[in-house]
């Protein structure tokens, strides 16, 4: 159901002179084999009003769409071995900085661009001081992998979750089904994207100045769905 702000989050926020609400939707926790479509209609079709725009994690697209896996049955490859040893770590979360998830980032877009990503960051950070160029390079399905942290609601606490299929295909199916404009979204407390939604791109640039908080937040709060309402 649709509440309150997350703790330490703020329900309302002003962008460009104009005010909205970012309402979260509590779910269960979604589990593989689950269907989009009933989780949905469950929990947000009784809930928006005309006008609204319905955001949607990626991590419980991709979860329903099997694309979760946990980390002791993950056999990663030597050069996902060595790779992962050159990534960053966040605050956030791990990113590509271990084994588990640069074997998905190898397997997702290839070797050859992550190890052109890889070369080109290396020469970005000694020469140019500049950081990011790998995942820039590697691409959003690379940037998407999301790997085990500690405050991630059990069982993907021990999993790795990849980016959804066809995320703009998805949104357009959930905006026939909910009767408003759709999001699929990946946002944390460093920043975000949009996977694929149903607005064009300056409602894409107005949505992420919208959520660049983080409303539903980085932890256990089990709201993998918001309401965007014109306060």
């Amino acid at each position: 159901m649709a509440g309150a702000a997350n703790e330490g989050k703020a329900l309302e926020t002003v962008i460009d002179g104009a005010s909205y609400q970012r309402i979260p939707i509590r779910t269960h926790v979604v589990m593989p084999g689950e269907k989009l479509d009933d989780v949905v209609s469950k929990y947000a079709v009784g809930e928006v009003r005309e006008g609204d725009l319905l955001f949607i994690t990626e991590k419980i697209v991709a979860i329903m769409q099997g694309r979760s896996y946990m980390m002791e049955d993950i056999r990663p490859r030597k050069l996902a071995v060595f790779l992962s040893k050159y990534v960053t770590r966040t605050a956030f979360g791990i990113g590509l900085g271990i084994p588990e998830t640069m074997e998905f980032a190898i397997r997702e877009v290839g070797a050859p661009r992550i190890l052109f990503a890889a070369a080109v960051s290396v020469v970005s950070k000694k020469i140019l001081r500049r950081s990011g160029d790998f995942y820039r390079i590697a691409g959003d399905k690379a940037r998407a992998i999301d790997g085990p942290t500690p405050h991630t609601i059990p069982p993907y606490n021990n999993a790795v979750v990849l980016g959804p299929e066809k995320p703009k295909q998805v949104a357009a199916d959930m905006k026939r089904l909910v009767g408003c404009d759709v999001a699929v979204v990946d946002i944390n407390d460093l920043g975000g994207n949009i996977l694929g939604s149903t607005l064009d791109k300056a409602g894409e640039q107005r949505l992420l100045k919208i959520l660049q908080d983080n409303p539903l937040g980085q932890g256990h709060e089990s709201t993998p769905m918001g309401i965007i309402r014109k306060a």
